[in-house]
């Protein structure tokens, strides 16, 4: 049962939180290997072990924030857990705002809900897990190892200026071997990033869609790309060195860049462009996983007065192409593929599969004919898994 604020939920409220002479409660479901937390001050839903933005982390229960004083109880716009939510009032993947949970040595799977936010990041462990979720209420999960006996997390701002709430967390453990699923890691930009809600969002990269397109029996998708990015910034910002932290021999790492790299206001040229990808390419290989190397579509009025769809000349292709060669990766042409797709569909067709009065953002069925045309060479080129 739900319970409300008065006289029988301020008692289960202190227990909860473990007060003086009330005992310690542990985690819903945490003998079976589940932990579901419901966070803010509001009502607590069934099956879960409430977390007010006050409750600071105590090693006999097991979970709590390590700092409480950068810990906000806000309302949410949702229902459910989503009603209520707390604010992490510090910023950056290496804050030390972190909601920490005691776990057993093991892989686990990590489901969030996050309150209302425009967009938020998700971090543990000190790096990036998931990047820049979109809209209120917004909901992923990923894979984590933890090896030190406790995870430790937080939300963190995706863009300058944003609130950045949570309202409830999810975590199963999936084995005690602490060691991630095969994974294919996805680098990229605002064509390519994941926007939410994932299943039903009208506009979309097509890492979002890659899903659909992957035996997810053998592979994990990781979808790191963000609107905006550049190649420096992939590399600097964090996104590169969360995938360098986890990533492992068997496991891709496919990079689709050069959009918003040949932008004068980033001020990198072509040669620029191409050390910062060839030095992400060599730290990846140095972990033992497979690079592969992908160009980024054109627009969508990219068409000759014979209607043939052409972009070839557009995004730094000529030095992503030169890479693939030199650091002998790996290649789609997604250029190339998606104007030949293009021009088999026609002006129209095309110019549908892009949000309204944009020609470079695909619309969420974009998106899936992208994914498709990228997991369609993949497994041209033999890659396992497509």
């Amino acid at each position: 049962m739900k319970w409300k604020k008065g006289l029988t939920g301020m008692l289960l409220a202190a227990f909860l939180c473990g007060a003086p002479g009330m005992g310690i409660a542990t985690p819903a479901h945490a003998s079976t290997g589940e932990y579901k937390f419901d966070f803010g001050g509001g009502t607590v839903e069934t099956g879960y072990t409430g977390v007010s933005a006050s409750l600071s982390y105590d090693s006999a229960r097991g979970y709590g924030f390590r700092t409480p004083e950068n810990m906000r109880n806000v309302s949410a716009s949702g229902t459910g857990v989503a009603s209520d939510a707390v604010r992490f009032l510090a910023t950056g993947t290496k804050s030390e705002n972190t909601f920490d949970v005691d776990l057993p040595p093991g892989l686990y799977e990590v489901s969030v809900t996050l309150g209302d936010t425009s967009r938020s990041s998700i971090a543990a462990e000190g790096v990036y897990q998931v990047i820049n979720m979109t809209g209120n209420e917004a909901k992923d999960r990923f894979q984590i190892p933890v090896t030190d006996g406790q995870l430790n997390l937080l939300v963190t701002e995706g863009k300058e200026g944003a609130v950045f709430t949570l309202s409830a967390l999810e975590i199963r453990q999936l084995s005690s071997n602490p060691v991630t699923n095969r994974t294919i890691y996805i680098g990229g930009d605002s064509t390519v990033c994941n926007y939410y809600p994932l299943d039903s969002s009208v506009q979309a990269g097509w890492g979002q869609l890659l899903p659909e397109f992957v035996n997810t029996n053998t592979f994990q998708i990781r979808n790191m790309a963000s609107g905006g990015q550049i190649a420096r910034g992939f590399h600097q910002d964090g996104q590169l060195e969360a995938i360098v932290q986890y990533i492992k021999p068997g496991d891709y790492f496919i990079l689709q860049l050069g959009i918003n790299d040949t932008n004068p206001k980033h001020n990198e040229s072509e040669a620029e462009f191409k050390d910062w990808m060839r030095d992400m390419i060599r730290q990846v290989k140095a972990k033992g996983a497979t690079v592969i190397l992908s160009t980024p579509q054109g627009r969508a009025t990219d068409f000759n007065a014979n209607n043939v769809h052409n972009a070839e000349n557009r995004w730094y292709r000529s030095a992503i192409l030169a890479l693939a060669q030199e650091e002998q990766t790996p290649l789609v042409d997604l250029n190339v593929l998606s104007s030949a797709y293009f021009t088999s569909i026609g002006k129209d067709a095309t110019l549908a599969l892009y949000m309204n009065g944009d020609t470079l953002h695909p619309n969420y069925e974009g998106a899936r004919e992208l994914a498709r045309l990228v997991a369609q060479d993949l497994k041209r080129q033999g890659l396992s898994g497509f």
